[in-house]
């Protein structure tokens, strides 16, 4: 008789949003023991979603990493709250508040808030970048374009209003030849609910179009913090499933909030 297969606790959850089918889907296996990062690609190009989170628990700090179908990133927003949602949400954690999460971005703490999560990671400042060419023609969007920063991650590109944001069609072929992780796209807020309006594209991760992306936030939030003259400022992403992110700004550190929705629990063969 062949051996059963052990049974690994799979969760599909909408981050950034209160609604099922909204905000930004990421799925979080969590783990009994460390598995090779072969594996976990393997899960993740199954999966077929922007993230999947893999968590070792322990009673320390726990172990955190995030694979898009295609390659492994040093930090995600909407797959470590998707984590935090179920870890809250389950009980794993029983009478916990806040949870320690240890990545490639170093330690990443989270903490419940009544319905929202908060989750404490590193500012991304950009800089001033020198004008790419590829990335002008990539974008489409020459003529709007206000501004041209980088971080470590990604570009960011702020166009001239909401409306010419929303309307971007980019050559996502020629996006992904860049030598960044993504391309971030804002503009400020049309809307007085909202602060700034942004947009995310990431082909060479193997995402075109992100939903909702925490991390980017990790930069926007300090770029429109300096504009605006804020330190509590509130994004949306308009992206077609769209998604909100509360930012609070500290020296080196950001503040997102957002809250997130089980649609999926399952359990994974581990193979």
């Amino acid at each position: 008789m062949l051996p059963v297969p052990r049974q690994l606790p799979l969760y599909v959850v909408d981050a950034f949003t209160d609604q099922v089918f909204r905000g930004n889907p990421a799925a979080v296996c969590i783990l009994d023991s460390p598995r090779d990062a072969h594996w976990m690609q393997s899960v993740a190009a199954e999966m077929n979603l922007s993230e999947t989170a893999f968590l070792v628990r322990s009673t320390g700090a726990m172990q955190l990493r995030w694979f898009t179908p295609t390659i492994e990133v040093d930090l995600c927003g909407h797959a470590t709250l998707a984590t935090a949602h179920i870890l809250f949400e389950t009980g794993l954690i029983p009478g916990e508040k806040h949870v320690v999460f240890e990545t490639a971005s170093g330690k990443l703490t989270c903490f419940k808030r009544d319905s929202w999560i908060e989750m404490d990671f590193p500012a991304e400042r950009p800089v001033p970048a020198d004008h790419s060419a590829d990335l002008l023609v990539a974008l489409k969007a020459d003529g709007a374009i206000v501004s041209l920063m980088r971080n470590r991650l990604d570009y960011l590109v702020e166009i001239a209003d909401a409306r010419s944001l929303r309307r971007l069609k980019p050559d996502m072929g020629l996006l992904a030849k860049l030598p960044v992780r993504g391309i971030i796209v804002t503009a400020r807020s049309n809307d007085p609910d909202f602060d700034f309006v942004s947009r995310f594209f990431a082909p060479a991760a193997g995402i075109n179009e992100d939903p909702v992306t925490g991390s980017a936030h990790c930069c926007l939030g300090p770029y429109w913090g300096e504009i605006l003259r804020k330190k509590e400022l509130i994004g949306f992403q308009a992206s077609r499933r769209g998604g909100i992110v509360r930012v609070s700004l500290c020296p080196d550190r950001v503040i997102l909030a957002g809250q997130a929705v089980t649609v999926l629990r399952a359990h994974l063969a581990a193979g």
